[in-house]
């Protein structure tokens, strides 16, 4: 029997079931339903709108279903459409007609609204939680990295020379503002919409704000049109999960670049690596490359979710069904990629001497050069010039740029020192730079950053 048999007089049709259905995804929302009905049925007896013993038979069965959902014992039925009508109709089962006072003052609109926001709260913590485990893994290698060098890129060819713990920590920060994205998300969603009903609030003596608090939501909504249409927090939960993913993506790029026999800067650790049905000297770096092919599936998932909205007229319009499967999906892979990429990390090998060798590329000091030459006061865009040129003839006539330097009258023996292995590297000093001072400041920052995270997430600290 549906939840609207008295209005409709006709069986439902097949095909309209089957279209219309969410219980095959929905089911993981059961324990965040099952965390809102429970506050939903204090709010009643509160409200005098059932008795204490009411709102004991009522709890007793909502544990009762939780425990069977998770031992496996409660399946749907053929008539449960959602997860909601599943929880209501086994509870009914259990309570009898006590089980009938369930939905009382009560919509699936403001309900689902309710879990999908409680999903949401539990699944961005999650997701925190497996950013600040990849963190410490990058600071963890950027530690162990000291003064191993390689060179920095724009435009995928070689720039400047930048410590390994600097290059690695770049992906770090970019993961911290990740954090910062989830928690304020996390905020703006911890609103409580039970109370609102199907759209209009409800003639019952419900007291929203204290079901709210019950559910450990900041507040209560100001408007009941907008509380059960709003998907806000959706498009934006998939936002951040998909900025997420491409920062995940651009790690998978450079484990993927790094670890060809091309660049030769890293080796993946068998356990990390896949092999080829065909090649048998073939190591493929199937996690990194996930990484980066996952994050359209993300991106899309965003735009998709953004085309439905965009449309919909107040208040709630069956559209709003689509909200939960880009949603689920993108918390699953992002979390997948998490783990993957912190183990693939964790465990990598770095080839330090092929990092170095590439980073010694006399054309690496070109810039030390011209900055050389501006610390002694010739204009830059001159310095940038008699730089430039010099390198352009050492390539066209094969000349060692440092002899070129060496014998050239504004530069000379002191300027040749630049090209010493590691002199270009040390040469970075400003505050944030890629020298050894400044990623002495900056592991410790970061260091300071992840504990203050891990406290604002209310993770232990390690």
């Amino acid at each position: 029997m549906t939840l609207w048999s008295g209005r409709l007089g006709s069986q439902t049709a097949d095909a309209l079931w089957a279209f219309t259905q969410s219980i095959s995804f929905d089911i993981r929302m059961a324990r965040d339903d099952l965390e809102g009905s429970r506050a939903h049925v204090k709010g009643l007896g509160r409200a005098g709108l059932i008795s204490a013993e009411e709102v004991e038979s009522l709890l007793n069965a909502l544990d009762r279903v939780g425990t069977e959902l998770t031992e496996g014992a409660l399946k749907p039925d053929v008539g449960d459409e959602d997860v909601h009508t599943l929880i209501e109709r086994r509870v009914t089962e259990l309570a009898g007609d006590t089980g009938a006072k369930l939905h009382t003052g009560r919509s699936r609109n403001d309900q689902v609204a309710t879990a999908l926001r409680l999903y949401c709260k539990r699944e961005l913590a999650a997701v925190a939680e497996g950013i600040i485990g990849l963190c410490e893994v990058l600071s963890s290698r950027a530690k162990e990295a000291g003064d191993a060098y390689l060179p920095g890129y724009t435009h995928l060819q070689r720039a400047q020379p930048v410590l390994l713990a600097h290059h690695l920590l770049a992906h770090g920060w970019a993961l911290l503002r990740d954090l910062d994205r989830l928690y304020s998300a996390r905020t703006r969603l911890s609103v409580g919409p039970l109370g609102a009903g199907a759209l209009a609030g409800s003639s019952l003596a419900l007291d929203p704000d204290w079901v709210a608090a019950e559910l450990g939501f900041e507040g209560r909504f100001e408007n009941s049109l907008d509380a059960v249409s709003d998907r806000d927090f959706v498009a934006e939960s998939l936002f951040v999960l998909s900025l997420v993913g491409v920062h995940l993506s651009r790690v998978g790029e450079e484990v993927v670049l790094w670890s060809t026999q091309e660049f030769g800067f890293l080796r993946l650790a068998d356990r990390w690596a896949t092999g080829s049905s065909m090649l048998p000297q073939k190591k493929n770096p199937d996690v990194a490359e996930l990484a980066r092919g996952k994050s359209g599936r993300i991106i899309g998932h965003l735009a998709g979710f953004m085309a439905t909205l965009k449309g919909l007229p107040l208040s709630y319009n069956r559209d709003l069904q689509e909200d939960k499967e880009p949603l689920f999906d993108a918390f699953d892979q992002v979390g997948l990629a998490l783990s993957a990429l912190s183990g693939l990390l964790a465990e990598v090998s770095f080839d330090i001497d092929r990092m170095q060798e590439a980073a010694d590329d006399p054309t690496s000091v070109a810039v030390d050069l011209a900055e050389w030459l501006v610390a002694r006061g010739m204009p830059f865009r001159r310095a940038h010039a008699v730089v430039g040129g010099l390198v352009r003839d050492s390539l066209d006539r094969g000349v060692p740029l440092a002899e070129l330097v060496e014998a050239h009258p504004e530069l000379g023996q002191e300027a040749a020192l630049l090209f010493e292995p590691k002199s270009a590297v040390r040469r970075r000093t400003t505050p944030g730079g890629a020298g050894p001072e400044p990623v002495a400041k900056q592991l410790q920052s970061f260091a300071e950053k992840l504990g203050s995270e891990r406290r604002r997430w209310g993770l232990p600290s390690t």
